[in-house]
This record gives structure tokens, C-alpha cells and sequence, in this order.
């Protein structure tokens, strides 16, 4: 594209959108954790040069060319494809809820560097997890951290509506904690153990180095990404399919 104006950038593949036979729009969270949407060429024409580099899940080094309305990917090479995510359904099913959710907390034209990283590692750490339960630790850990940092940290030292401080239940829509008076006027809290609130903290406070080596139970792990679910989609407002399929296998 002669003349064009082009800028690089690193970019994890968050979604894609078919255009036209052969062509894919890709979304994008950059490097400088803004999300951008770019048309990738020949994407899906067998054995394209393009068809590798911008599967989902992918980071990838972008030269972008702007275009009318959107950029076009002039070049791509590979820096991480995430190789263990393929061909694994609760791997892939685990990346794209949290995809879901970084589509749904990066903004274009709003830098975040916090945000690339966070998924960068995140999606690492799917392809570590040597079991289910730490699978679904290390999903609730990168949903709980990107929203805590967004500005939705739930308050989990005492109750969010009158300070009490031994609450015993949990909602999402009041925003954390509960004691059992606040909790009769609040629909949907769900009783909880001071053990489950620690965890909620641990996945906010705690390296996924940490939480990947942390003894938990199937039951545990699974009761903290509903949790997580429950929590993103409500105040994200939003539904959140991927993550509804991960929550069904």
C-alpha cells in the first residue's frame, strides 16, 4: 500500500469476524493495552501467509497500514503462538473467556500498559496448569485482577453496607461482602465461608506462579470461576457466552 501511513505493533488476537470470502477483521489488544481492529487479507484462504499468524490467542508483532475505515495488517510475525492452548477444549475454552472479558475491558484509544501483560501471562498460565482445578483458578485469577484494576475490587474485609466486620455472604450487584442482616435485603447473596473470601483476596494479591502451585480442590476451584463469572458479568453488564461455555463443559 504505497503511500500509506503504517505503525507496528504487538498485539494478542482477541476475535475474529469473517469479511468477505477470504478475509478476517481481527481485534486486537496492543501492547499499550488500547484494543484495535484491523482487516488481515487473505486469512483464511488455505495456507496464507496470514492464516497462522492471526489465529486467536496469537501475539503477534502487527505492521499496520491505515486504511478507510479500518487498518490493514501489512505484516505479521509470530512472537508466542500459545501452541498448548490448540486442540485442548478446556485450554481454548479457558482463553476465550478471558478474551472475552479483555474485549470487554480495553478500549480503543484508551492506553491501559497494565492490561497486556496481565493477559500475556494469564494465557501462560493456561498452558501450565496441569489439572482442571487449577485451570479454572488461573481463569478466576485473570477476571478478578483485570476488573479489580478497572476500578471493580470487591470488598471482601467487611460488609460493604454497614461495616461489619465478620460479613458471611457475598453478592456481586452490592459489591462484595455482606453481613447476614445486610444480606435478607440484598436478592441473590449466597452464603460464604471466611476460607472462600480469602481465596477471592488470593486471586487479586497472588502471582499466578502462586496460585498454580496452590493446593485446591476441584469443588473450590470451580465455586471461584462461577464466582468470577457471576462478578464480570454483572458489572461488566454484559453476557458472557464464552465463559457460559467454559462454566458447561
Amino acid at each position: 500500500m504505497a503511500g500509506s501511513r503504517t505503525h507496528r505493533t504487538r498485539g494478542i488476537v482477541l476475535d475474529h469476524v469473517k469479511l468477505g470470502e477470504q478475509d478476517l477483521i481481527v481485534t486486537l489488544l496492543t501492547a499499550s493495552g488500547a484494543q484495535a481492529r484491523a482487516v488481515a487479507k487473505g486469512a483464511r484462504k488455505p495456507g496464507g501467509r496470514l492464516a497462522a499468524r492471526v489465529e486467536l490467542f496469537s501475539e503477534t508483532d502487527f505492521l499496520l497500514a491505515s486504511g478507510r475505515n479500518l487498518d490493514i495488517v501489512s505484516e505479521a510475525t509470530l512472537v508466542d503462538p500459545h501452541e498448548r492452548l490448540r486442540g485442548d477444549l478446556e485450554r481454548v475454552s479457558a482463553a476465550s473467556a478471558s478474551c472475552e472479558v479483555a474485549r470487554l475491558t480495553s478500549f480503543e484509544d484508551a492506553e491501559d500498559p497494565f492490561v497486556y501483560p496481565l493477559l500475556s501471562r494469564a494465557l501462560k498460565a493456561f498452558e501450565e496448569s496441569t489439572d482442571q482445578p487449577h485451570l479454572d483458578l488461573a481463569v478466576a485469577a485473570y477476571v478478578f485482577k483485570v476488573l479489580a484494576h478497572e476500578g471493580w475490587r470487591p470488598e471482601l474485609d467487611h460488609c460493604i453496607a454497614c461495616g461489619d466486620p465478620s460479613p458471611m455472604w457475598f453478592s456481586s450487584a452490592a459489591g462484595g461482602a455482606l453481613c447476614e442482616s445486610c444480606a435478607r435485603e440484598v436478592p441473590g447473596a449466597e452464603p460464604v465461608s471466611p476460607s472462600q473470601l480469602a481465596w477471592v483476596r488470593a486471586l487479586i494479591g497472588s502471582t499466578f506462579d502462586q496460585l498454580l502451585a496452590a493446593d485446591v480442590t476441584s469443588e473450590f476451584a470451580l465455586w471461584l470461576v462461577g464466582c468470577a463469572h457471576g462478578w464480570a458479568a454483572t458489572h461488566l453488564d454484559a453476557r458472557l457466552r464464552a465463559f457460559e461455555f467454559m462454566l458447561a463443559l
